[in-house]
């Protein structure tokens, strides 16, 4: 079963695309038809890619990995920074930083930086300072929290980048491809396709095609997340019931070696 439909996602809005002066011909095999020089997106498309995107990322959430949502844009940051949240994956919705993939350690550092201002400030070390000293600390704590709050769980690279607007997070892009590390992407009939390994062809402008299908793409990392959580809690039942079972074997062993001592003693005497 699809995890989207195409009234759904035409409701939204995510069959339209760009001028048709703008488009990339990169993008023809997703493009259904162009109406009044605007080019419309073939949603059955779009339904595909997007279950195809799904299935990836859900095997990648129960894997245990990360996935990194990238949407520095006006109106996709707020949306990104909710739903990635939801399923407690990293994000970048403000400026990304450039070598945040391919200088991760350096990004590392920035972020232990963050987290030992936070332990200062809980354990009084800051008390001394001026208020004029305090005041840039603060100021310099807040940039890092603004730049690098949303990635502070991220202890090493991700796994994948799912990217809103592929050509304003081109950067984002070609770091991860540097690394080898695999792209998703809503992908606009404006943008190059090439670069990215899971392409859903999709209005990356509009609030309401974002959403609905990050909505979808989440839903499915969330169930990754539960089938990870329920193999986990069997795996542990398994090993409680492995030892129980090896506990009771040994209590058998023992009542069985107390039963026979009697005899064996007996048998010792009488052959003496």
């Amino acid at each position: 079963m699809s995890r989207t439909n195409f009234d759904q996602l035409l409701q939204a809005g995510c069959h339209f695309g760009h001028l048709k002066r703008k488009w990339n011909p990169a993008m023809a095999p997703y493009i259904f038809m162009e109406r009044n020089g605007i080019h419309i997106i073939d949603l059955n498309k779009t339904v595909a890619k997007i279950d195809e995107a799904a299935e990836a990322l859900k095997a990648i959430a129960k894997s245990g990995k990360k996935i990194l949502f990238v949407a520095t844009k006006k109106q996709a940051k707020d949306i990104v920074a909710d739903k990635a949240a939801s399923v407690n994956m990293p994000y970048v919705n403000e400026r990304w930083a450039g070598g945040m993939l391919t200088n991760f350690p350096t990004i590392r550092k920035a972020v232990k930086k963050m987290t030992n201002i936070d332990k200062l400030m809980n354990d009084g070390t800051f008390s001394n300072l001026s208020k004029r000293e305090l005041l840039q600390v603060t100021r310099q704590r807040a940039k890092l929290e603004k730049n690098l709050g949303s990635i502070a769980d991220l202890t090493r690279l991700p796994s994948a980048l799912f990217v809103i607007d592929v050509m304003k997070e081109h950067i984002a892009v070609k770091e991860a491809n540097r690394l080898g590390i695999p792209v998703f992407g809503i992908v606009d009939t404006n943008s190059d396709p090439k670069n990215i390994d899971f392409v859903i062809p999709a209005n990356d402008d509009a609030k309401d095609s974002v959403e609905t299908i990050l909505t979808a793409v989440c839903g499915a990392i969330a169930e990754g997340l539960e089938e990870r959580k329920a193999e986990k809690a069997d795996e542990k039942a398994a090993a409680e019931q492995a030892e129980e079972v090896a506990e009771t074997k040994k209590r058998t062993r023992k009542a069985r070696k107390e039963e026979e001592a009697p005899v064996a003693e007996a048998e010792a005497e009488k052959a003496e």
